[in-house]
């Protein structure tokens, strides 16, 4: 297990990565991290940059070419990104004068960067915690104007604070149960007169709320997987370029015209939904709708949401029951009937029980409106300012800590507490928040969360 308090490691290797996206721009840049770079950079530039000062400098060559020229800046250890020297050259954004750069870099003793290695770095050198570190490439890859701002409360540390408070109540309440452990024949009863099961409730119910925090952040990480499906000409195409404002998908009166799974990622409320429209279902000789049906049911099985579209006119027939008996247990479904415009219906949401029925027209966007605050409601979106990002390791680990905490519960409300079982659940539970923030990490844990950003983070 790798150890938060334990992480400060030097590291014998300078890295260097190009750290702008690819393609053409502007301005280019290049990073480099490791021990003592002054000499590093004196060899490229032919100057010494005064710390955190841009400096205007030519990069050579090693015959003395120039190479480009642009600003230098030097970030000394520890007051840097990575908490080791770090060199940013910034030049100009055309790829091919970029790898000469790189190359160059390369040639005067550092190695390529790994996908991430900079932010492991700074996470290793205890610059910011895991769950920062995931900010980072969160922040880079959000979708949404509101993803971006919650992992920007991630990043600052917000995440990291409210489970640092849940650890040190965690902390305060073991404190008493080990007292009470380690002196057992003392007058007083220290967890009675602390109000420790008065703590460990208020405890549940703040982890819960952080849970509820978390689990909205995962929803604008990653978003929903919406399948749309159903018979053929019953208007998937025409509500899939009704929901994103363009037209993606072919539409004609012909059955059968979608042969392949068609994708679109639109946003409502700040919320990443993949809409994905699928071939009609139906049984078919046809060898190509065949195989599109096919990829239908695997698009389906991997769905977080399943409308199924249906005609207004004729309503849930034979045949959508059938597709409806297939469906996995565990998947939420909407019925949407389209067309009401030809079945001279209002746009309207009706409930029966648990199922859910959408009227609505995709032609002429009676209904969409009510369409979209389903689908809002079906992913539990709650609109807040205090959400922070997250990730399902992070729900993972938060969901261990729950079962932990109420574990520890029930054996307090037992006849006879078994206080060592009750230490131990406190224990666990402290560890699985660990698990977040980095305290407590496997390393091929850390391999598999960095390899995941971009090289040059």
């Amino acid at each position: 297990m790798h150890l938060n308090q334990n992480r400060s490691s030097p590291f014998a290797e300078t890295i260097a990565a190009i750290a702008t996206a690819p393609g053409r721009g502007g301005v280019g840049v290049i990073r480099v991290s490791g021990c003592d770079l002054l000499p590093f950079a004196l060899t490229l530039s032919g100057q010494t940059p005064k710390p955190r000062y841009a400096t205007r400098a030519d990069f050579r060559a090693a015959d003395g070419s120039a190479i480009d020229n642009g600003l230098l800046l030097y970030f000394p250890a520890p007051h840097s990104f990575t908490g080791e020297d770090v060199l940013e050259l910034h030049g100009h954004g055309g790829p091919v004068v970029l790898r000469l750069l790189l190359a160059r870099c390369l040639d005067l003793g550092a190695r390529l960067a790994e996908p991430g290695e900079f932010s492991r770095r700074a996470f290793l050198n205890g610059k910011m915690d895991l769950a920062q570190a995931e900010a980072v490439a969160d922040l880079i890859d959000a979708a949404t104007a509101e993803a971006a701002r919650s992992a920007m409360r991630s990043l600052q540390g917000e995440f990291s604070r409210a489970i640092e408070r849940l650890t040190a109540e965690l902390i305060n309440l073991r404190m008493l149960v080990e007292a009470t452990l380690d002196f057992p024949d003392e007058d007083i009863d220290f967890l009675k007169a602390a109000d420790a099961f008065g703590r460990l409730l208020r405890l549940q119910g703040q982890l819960a709320d952080v849970f509820a925090r978390a689990g909205q952040g995962k929803l604008l990480q990653s978003g929903l997987q919406v399948v749309l499906a159903g018979q053929p000409n019953v208007g998937k195409s025409s509500l899939l370029n009704r929901l994103a404002g363009d037209e993606l998908a072919i539409v004609t009166a012909i059955p059968g015209t979608t042969r392949d799974a068609l994708r679109s990622t639109i946003q409502i409320a700040g919320i990443p939904l993949h809409i994905i429209d699928t071939a009609g279902l139906r049984d078919t000789e046809d060898e190509v709708e065949r195989l599109g049906i096919e990829r239908s049911w695997r698009e389906i099985a991997q769905a977080d949401v399943l409308l199924l579209i249906v005609d207004a006119r004729s309503g849930v027939t034979a045949a959508d029951r059938q597709i409806l008996a297939r469906l996995p247990g565990s998947l939420k479904r909407l019925t949407v009937c389209n067309k009401i415009d030809l079945a001279d219906r209002q746009a309207e949401r009706h409930a029966d029980g648990e199922t859910v029925t959408i009227s609505l027209s995709a032609k002429t966007s009676d209904g969409i409106d009510l369409l979209r605050q389903e689908l809002l409601d079906i992913a539990g979106w709650r609109q807040s300012e205090d959400v922070f990002i997250a990730r399902e390791r992070h729900l993972r680990a938060l969901a261990a800590a729950q079962e932990r905490i109420a574990a520890a519960r029930a054996v307090a409300e037992s006849q006879q507490p078994a206080l060592e079982l009750f230490a131990e659940e406190l224990r666990l539970a402290q560890q699985a928040l660990g698990e977040i923030t980095g305290q407590f990490t496997a390393d091929d844990l850390l391999g598999v969360i960095f390899s995941r950003f971009c090289i040059g983070k």
